[in-house]
């Protein structure tokens, strides 16, 4: 390709650049369908067209033309485009264009043969809040027929689609005649049934989640249903209420009666097991879950307050917590619970695994302001420390804090940071007490990481060498270059590090790029002076004519260095230098190649590559860290990056201060977040390192009070990786002081010493002087209260019982004349009594 015309007629470059740019802003409505994109294609397509101002240095560069558009990245092995790879990431993996942009790429750029477009709908989400998404992932449902459950055909479906589309698809495969009327239902895994009983409603409004069985019933000849009524009732049947019920109609299982308050499972509704982890262990927070099964929280709703969800969440959230604690139940589907956050929080609203601490961080948040005590939140001018003692700025800001936020919440579970910032010219400090509902904890990390890149040296006839570096973790490529140095001997400044994808190279790296954004492996090339000339391998076009875009590129790319004023004859024979370890299997055309080394009848062997010693090297794990390890690390001094600098009101300027972050007052109850997931433009990554934390810990803020005494209470886990995985919660239950397993809707015992585990992702203490009986809480002392009125007033009713009995004995033993003297002492007596 020359200048800026495009391949094959296609739109001049500038066309195509202008055009696409455009319509990537389209705003997304509902209904409307737009199209995915392999990432790894588009970026070299931005590239070929000069899309990016800074990255027009290759543009219209033959060697980085995109060919056809090409989706096998996100395509799994049977090519199904409805059934992509699992847990793809928007700009990472793929990029969505809107229809008209996809008719003008696949016009200019045909589709890879073989492929089918990745079409996907547009869906709205919320209730209250509306707001539109591509779906990407729909949503696979499994359908089989009543009367032969065994036949199981699997379809996917969007979560627009309605009922009534699905039941049409489901007659259709299973060959019902037109006249046959039918019914659909839900069976769950604990084989409990519900109908779908309204046709306009989506499959998001009915609550289908991934891999629910949906089965389709017909009517009998003589008019009855095989599966009777069509009102089941969930007392007296295994059938539960429709989906999408108030929130007060809970799918239940019937405990036996020694079912003991709190031991209750929460069925998974399709990838909910985090939901279900983050509730178990908010359910066993004792004085939260008083304050709901007292109905405490009914005085204090705020349904007007705007940053709240009109007490809806508060409610949804009493009820699954009455439902849990009731003791009838072996577990409950939090269904109704989860269409409630749905609304408010959208992007809980799928069926797609989520995160059990921001799930909790939502509710905590959501909980705090449907119960906000403040109605009217007054403006608070904020004042600086000015020198004043960090006891009295921090009871000041605790005051403002609670003059807008005063809530069960803020009672249970914030506390205060100290946090200190030094301006490094000034010198000036600032000191600020801050609010926190939570901690999050980072997990003490290797500094360094462990890559395998491959050195291929300009010696033609030298094989490439597999190398195991050690870089660190947040460094530069110029890093990597010079740790390879020091292993292969080649000076650093003589390197070229490259990206390989689909046999070309993807990418050139700058030295001063992050390390984060090269993968796991990567190629180095050893260079020179010299001109540097990257080289593709193409098949030769097989019919009549020659077009070398419509043929795949095929082995390894190379790149070779020759001086600029090499012939094109010594070119070639040092390219077919290079390709040494390319066979023939039929004799060679004596024909002289031609530009773009067009190979024909050779055939590619395996690539062999030698492993430098360094390959052996393991690099060795830490067995644990302690929490204390964490908590020091979360409190230690940093300097603030060039991205996020600090305001200094003395300089006038921002600067780099240094920041540290002290513990100033707990909560009664702390949770802890351990930072376990990490995520970066090129990178996602759980640490699985084993944080061995104690039931019992003590924190020792103010050495002159002594220290915080604190029990663990629960434990939110994730096993798996990242993207998937799966959530459980251990917890003590309040009523017997034992610890359980709560594992969806199963719920078993458990041993201390389970406890402590690499799965461990959310800690739940509770301070020892806020337990039950203390008298911390306001509904802890007026329970006292009401019991030592009820004591009192038992002690006043049995001396009155027994005054009453002796006075009738001596009444029976002294006959008649003693009549008017018993009435006297009768009046003495309860005289007396009211005086106690």
């Amino acid at each position: 390709v020359q200048g800026k015309m495009a391949e094959g007629g296609a739109a001049d470059l500038d066309t195509q650049r202008g055009e696409v740019a455009a319509l990537l802003k389209t705003q997304l409505r509902k209904g409307d369908t737009w199209y995915l994109v392999d990432s790894h294609w588009f970026k070299q397509w931005k590239k070929y067209v000069g899309f990016d101002s800074w990255d027009k240095y290759q543009m219209g560069d033959q060697n980085v033309y995109p060919g056809p558009v090409d989706n096998s990245g996100l395509l799994t092995s049977d090519g199904d485009v409805l059934a992509i790879k699992e847990h793809l990431i928007d700009e990472l993996d793929y990029i969505l264009i809107p229809t008209e942009g996809w008719n003008k790429l696949v016009s200019w750029y045909p589709l890879m043969e073989g492929q089918e477009p990745i079409s996907r709908k547009v869906v709205e989400q919320g209730m209250f809040v509306k707001h539109c998404k591509v779906e990407v992932y729909l949503t696979e449902l499994k359908l089989c027929e009543d009367r032969n459950m065994d036949n199981v055909v699997t379809r996917r479906f969007s979560k627009a689609d309605t009922i009534d589309t699905i039941e049409k698809e489901m007659r259709k495969l299973f060959s019902i005649p037109d006249e046959k009327e039918t019914r659909l239902w839900n069976k769950y895994m604990s084989n409990t049934f519900e109908p779908l009983n309204k046709p306009d409603s989506t499959i998001q409004d009915a609550g289908l989640y991934q891999g629910q069985v949906l089965v389709i019933e017909q009517k009998n000849e003589d008019g009855s249903w095989p599966r009777g009524s069509s009102a089941p009732n969930v007392k007296n049947s295994s059938y539960s209420l429709p989906s999408y019920h108030p929130y007060n109609s809970y799918e239940c299982s019937e405990g036996r009666q020694s079912e003991r308050a709190g031991l209750c499972g929460l069925s998974n509704l399709g990838n909910t097991c985090f939901m279900n982890s983050a509730l178990q262990c908010l359910s066993n927070v004792p004085p939260l879950t008083e304050y709901f099964l007292k109905d405490k929280y009914n005085d204090e709703l705020n349904e007007d307050n705007p940053l709240g969800m009109k007490g809806e969440i508060a409610k949804a959230y009493a009820e699954i917590t009455k439902q849990s604690w009731s003791g009838k139940y072996s577990y409950v589907t939090p269904r109704p619970f989860k269409t409630q956050v749905g609304r408010f929080a959208p992007q809980f609203s799928g069926y797609q695994q989520q995160d059990s601490h921001e799930l909790l961080a939502f509710l905590l948040d959501g909980l705090h302001e449907d119960l906000n005590r403040i109605r009217k939140k007054p403006y608070i001018l904020l004042k600086d420390a000015e020198g004043r003692p960090d006891k009295v700025v921090a009871e000041e800001a605790w005051e403002n804090h609670i003059k807008r936020n005063d809530s069960i919440i803020v009672d249970i579970f914030h506390g205060l940071f100290k946090s200190t910032l030094v301006c490094p010219v000034c010198a000036k400090v600032s000191v600020t007490f801050d609010p926190f509902c939570y901690l999050t904890l980072p997990l003490p990390m290797k500094k360094e990481r462990t890559l395998e890149v491959y050195l291929v040296r300009l010696d033609p006839l030298a094989r490439p060498t597999q190398y195991k570096l050690t870089v660190p973790k947040v460094g530069y490529i110029s890093d990597l270059c010079t740790s390879l140095s020091t292993l292969s001997g080649v000076p650093a400044e003589k390197m070229i590090v490259t990206d390989i994808y689909n046999h070309r190279f993807h990418r050139i790296f700058a030295t001063n790029e992050n390390l984060s954004s090269i993968m796991e492996r990567d190629d180095i090339y050893e260079d020179t002076d010299h001109v540097v000339i990257p080289v593709h391998l193409r098949e030769k076009y097989k019919q009549s004519g020659y077009n070398h875009t419509s043929t795949p590129l095929f082995g390894q790319p190379f790149l070779i260095t020759v001086p600029r004023t090499l012939s094109e004859d010594k070119l070639y024979n040092m390219l077919l230098l290079h390709l040494w370890w390319v066979t023939r299997t039929h004799t060679c055309s004596t024909t002289v190649f031609r530009p773009l080394l067009i190979i024909t009848h050779l055939t590619v062997c395996e690539q062999d590559f030698e492993k430098h010693e360094s390959m052996e090297y393991k690099p060795q794990k830490k067995a644990f860290f302690k929490l204390k390890d964490c908590i020091e690390l979360f409190t230690t001094k940093e300097k603030l990056g060039a991205e996020d600098p600090w305001y200094c009101p003395n300089c006038k300027e921002h600067q780099q201060a240094t920041k540290k972050l002290d513990l100033w007052s707990l909560p009664p109850v702390l949770v802890v977040h351990l930072k376990r997931f990490s995520y970066s433009r090129y990178m996602r990554d759980k640490l699985d390192s084993l944080v061995d934390f104690p039931l019992r810990y003590e924190f020792l803020i103010d050495p002159n009070a002594g220290p915080c005494r604190y029990d663990l209470i629960a434990v939110s886990n994730h096993y798996g990786g990242m993207g998937g995985g799966h959530y459980t919660a251990y917890a003590k239950n309040k009523d017997d002081d034992k610890w359980y397993n709560f594992d969806d809707s199963s719920v078993s015992p458990a041993n201390e010493d389970q406890i402590v585990s690499k799965a461990a992702y959310v800690l739940f203490y509770q301070r020892q002087d806020t337990v039950k009986g203390t008298g911390y809480f306001n509904l802890d002392r007026e329970e006292e209260e009401e019991e030592e009125e009820r004591e009192e007033d038992g002690e006043e009713v049995e001396e009155n019982r027994e005054g009453k009995e002796e006075r009738k004995s001596v009444t029976s033993s002294q006959g008649a004349s003693a009549s008017v003297q018993s009435d006297e002492e009768d009046v003495n007596d309860n005289v007396t009594m009211k005086t106690k």
